[in-house]
């Protein structure tokens, strides 16, 4: 049952887009909507590194086999694939972690990636 009072209140649009005739509804202002998350716009390249202390096993890299010791890891963004790189603590050589590339079809996925790929290597305690 309906009151007088909630039949003349004003609840918005019950047209879910369309009018009566069938012509669309003016588009409502949605703020933000269609932006990236810290990429000004751009889907392009992007990383975020961590220092980190791999467990025993250290991490396994395409390019030289196991690394040991203090390293930086770093999880790179681009053309809709994330990569991941270790490279011992300042250092200037960067190596692939073997397994560490997978597609990701949204950038604002990476720091979730980045999350999970520091927990999974930094061991400090072994």
């Amino acid at each position: 049952m309906v009151t007088a009072a909630e039949e003349s209140a004003d609840t918005g649009p019950a047209a879910a887009g369309m009018t009566a005739d069938g012509t669309a509804e003016a588009p409502a202002a949605v703020p933000g909507a269609g932006m990236v998350a810290d990429s000004g716009g751009a889907a392009g390249p992007q990383s975020r590194t961590a220092d980190i202390v791999p467990g025993p096993g250290g991490v396994m890299t395409d390019e030289v086999g196991v690394v040991t010791g203090d390293l930086t890891l770093r999880t790179e963004y681009a053309d809709g694939k994330v990569t991941l790189r270790v490279q011992y603590k300042d250092a200037d050589e960067w190596y692939a972690v073997t397994g560490g590339s997978v597609a990701l079809a949204d950038p604002a996925g990476l720091d979730a990636v980045h999350g999970v790929a520091v927990g999974l290597l930094h061991r400090p305690e072994g």
